[in-house]
């Protein structure tokens, strides 16, 4: 065990003007595995958010509802805390940006880079409505796109053509609030030099805070120069008024983030062996990590490390950012009822299913992640319950009914016990780089393993001979040892059915350094069912309240809702594109059709691994002893980037058993075994169901 490290993470704060969805939770879900992990390994670990509740749309919003801003956000802040309660997101502070903590704070930063000189004051033109006598931003201006002349369009850019433009050049332009011509009025505003800190940034986003994706994508925007920041906005504003300066107001994204800082500072008033400055000033040894959403990479990695360079405070150890949520290879819809509230899932289904299946999809990458309904429903079933669950049920009844709930004094392989132990740390290590979808690989792979020892152990004929009692309460206590040693993995992931799982076995809440002892000559509790399998029927009724919550939402909805903030950005990739193909049939279109007596020639087998190694100066192979029942085979498969090769071992696959040998650099190939996806760390070996045996024809 590595020594204990002192450790702040956040996510980027929801905007508190809608509720969450699962396209958010994508975020909450990864970061909240990974803080449950780091404390599990005894790390002084804190995960903070708030709401962000500044802005012209919640200022907008409130007024449409017959509210104060204040009382909005308050409402606001109880429904999204209830729904991240409920789908496990362990905070150990959530509080909001309009807090007293974080006004100080906002006007601290700001007092610092005034003083320095890196704010100066400019005279701007914008767009005025001369009704609501107000300054619009350019997404409350709508007209004809200056491009492509598509109506309806937002002022910066247009949604049919993907043009960007100012708000000057849109046709026809209208306030979205109140329909009237907007007018070019003068202005003060306050701008942030960023270039002043283009040798830092430069220098900070090639030091290993970001992902090589990321940091590509800064150059882009270095070479574009970097351009001043606008930090305020004109009364009426929802927000925070600059000091000496009487109707301006600090812009939304500039206190937002302060936000994870100001979150902080309220934890640590209530708790005592809490430092702020420990873990906020320039020379702290403390460790910051940020987990956010691709599309705000410019607010967090250039506009952030600046402020808090400027300030004199530490920059973050890292910022983590991923990729959008499509649903069914295709983005979130409201028709279809795949934009889906994280309060309508809950109303269907069990939130650790979702938690699961978020793990099995993500990566340290920043690649969009897909919710394949039919995949979701057939992993969580043949994973969670077929696996995981069934490993406990059919051993613990054994202990209940004939030994009073006592395990046995000890284990009648501990060898076994001690080889799967020993994936521990690799698995340890994919959860620390936040490669989810290989912890979670390597995990069922061993879970697969465990349900073969049961099979082959049989408790069930064991239990026919009285005279054998002693060997099936041993039996039945390794099998429980190995569940427990799986719930314990999972336990970042499955907080809530570990939680259940360590009231049924009775004991305290698990930590990793805890799973490496077998638990011996120990009472359990009757077994209850800890989770059940998904029915079609419970996805079928949340996309259809989900279109319900559509119509619900048009018959309360007017233009105000829309949004300047980039938090919102993501709802932007979520509009309608009933067009556009699932992603898998994109990319792998559908073959020519073939006879069935074309298929009939292909003799596809159950078989099982029986050996995996790496193959030397082949990244890309793994060379498998494939026994197919009557004999064994050798097959050089391309699965090495998604599967350890001693995890493989005793796992069944289909292979093609009649392809001709193939003679390879390495050897002979003489067959080949079946995976799906397009390649990398998303390739999924294709396993028979339990019951099959090696050998058996497919057909």
């Amino acid at each position: 065990m590595n020594q204990p490290r002192d450790i702040l993470i956040t996510s980027a704060l929801p905007y508190a003007n809608g509720p969450i969805h699962l396209g958010h939770l994508v975020e909450y879900i990864q970061t909240d595995i990974w803080a449950r992990f780091q404390k599990m390994r005894g790390h002084q670990c804190w995960y903070v958010c708030a709401d962000d509740a500044h802005g012209t749309p919640i200022m907008l919003k409130a007024r449409q509802l017959g509210l104060t801003p204040e009382a909005l956000i308050a409402q606001v802040a109880i429904e999204h805390q209830a729904d991240f309660a409920a789908f496990r997101i362990g905070f150990d502070n959530y509080h909001s940006t309009h807090s007293e903590e974080n006004r100080q704070l906002a006007t601290q930063l700001y007092q610092r880079h005034l003083a320095q000189g890196h704010i100066i004051e400019r005279t701007i033109e914008q767009a005025f409505d001369p009704i609501e006598q107000m300054f619009l931003p350019d997404r409350f201006i709508k007209g004809i796109c200056p491009r492509c002349n598509a109506p309806d369009q937002y002022g910066d850019n247009c949604e049919v053509c993907g043009a960007s433009y100012s708000p000057a050049e849109l046709k026809e332009p209208r306030s979205a609030i109140s329909g009237a011509v907007p007018e070019q009025r003068e202005s003060v505003h306050f701008f942030f030099q960023l270039a002043d800190f283009e040798l830092f940034l430069r220098d900070w986003t090639r030091g290993g805070s970001l992902q090589p994706q990321v940091a590509n994508k800064l150059d882009e925007w270095f070479t574009a120069g970097l351009q001043q920041w606008d930090i305020s906005r004109d009364a009426p504003y929802f927000g925070f008024e600059i000091p000496n300066q009487p109707n301006k107001y600090f812009y939304v994204w500039l206190d937002a983030p302060i936000g994870y800082m100001a979150s902080f500072q309220h934890l640590c008033a209530r708790t005592p062996e809490l430092n702020f400055d420990k873990y906020w000033r320039q020379d702290s040894t403390a460790e910051l990590y940020h987990f956010i959403g691709k599309d705000i990479i410019y607010f967090h990695a250039l506009f952030w490390p600046a402020m808090l360079r400027g300030a004199n405070l530490r920059t973050p150890t890292a910022i983590f950012a991923h990729g959008f949520l499509t649903v069914d290879g295709q983005k979130m819809s409201k028709s279809r009822g795949t934009f889906i509230k994280a309060r309508t899932y809950l109303e269907h289904l069990n939130p650790e299913y979702l938690r699961y299946y978020f793990a099995t999809k993500l990566s340290s990458g920043v690649d969009d992640l897909d919710l394949n309904l039919d995949d979701f429903q057939a992993r969580v079933n043949a994973d969670l319950v077929g696996k995981l669950v069934n490993l406990a049920s059919r051993t613990a009844s054994f202990i209940n009914k004939r030994f009073d709930g006592q395990l046995s004094a000890a284990l009648p392989d501990s060898a076994l016990f001690n080889e799967y132990t020993a994936a521990g740390e690799r698995i340890a290590i994919a959860y620390e780089q936040r490669e989810y979808s290989r912890a979670m690989r390597d995990i069922m792979a061993i879970a697969d393993r465990a349900n073969q020892y049961i099979d082959e152990q049989a408790p069930w004929v064991i239990a026919r001979d009285a005279e054998r009692a002693n060997e099936l309460q041993a039996v039945c206590t390794q099998g429980l040892n190995l569940f427990r040693l799986l719930i314990g993995w999972l336990r970042p992931v499955l907080p809530g059915t570990a939680a259940a799982a360590e009231q049924f076995l009775m004991i305290p809440p698990l930590n990793w350094a805890d799973l490496n002892q077998p638990l011996l000559n120990h009472r359990i509790a009757p077994f209850q069912p800890l989770m059940t399998r998904i029915e079609r029927a419970a996805i079928d009724a949340m996309l259809a309240a989900s279109r319900e919550d559509l119509t619900a939402t048009a018959a309360n909805t007017t233009p105000v809702q829309s949004n300047e903030s980039a938090n919102n950005a993501v709802n932007e990739f979520m509009n309608e594109s009933t067009n556009e193909l699932n992603a898998h049939w994109q990319r792998d279109p559908l073959a020519p059709i073939i006879t069935i007596d074309q298929f009939a020639q292909i003799d596809l087998r159950v078989a099982r691994i029986v050996a995996a190694e790496t193959v030397a100066k082949a990244d890309k192979l793994l060379q498998l002893t494939l026994d197919i029942g009557g004999e064994q085979r050798t097959v050089f498969a391309g699965i090495r980037s998604a599967y350890s090769p001693d995890l493989l071992v005793g796992r069944l696959t289909v292979m093609v058993a009649n392809l001709a040998p193939r003679q390879m650099r390495f050897g002979v190939s003489e067959g080949m075994v079946l995976a799906a996806g397009p390649g990398g760390n998303e390739l999924f070996l294709l396993t028979p169901d339990q019951g099959a045996a090696p050998g058996m024809k497919i057909k």
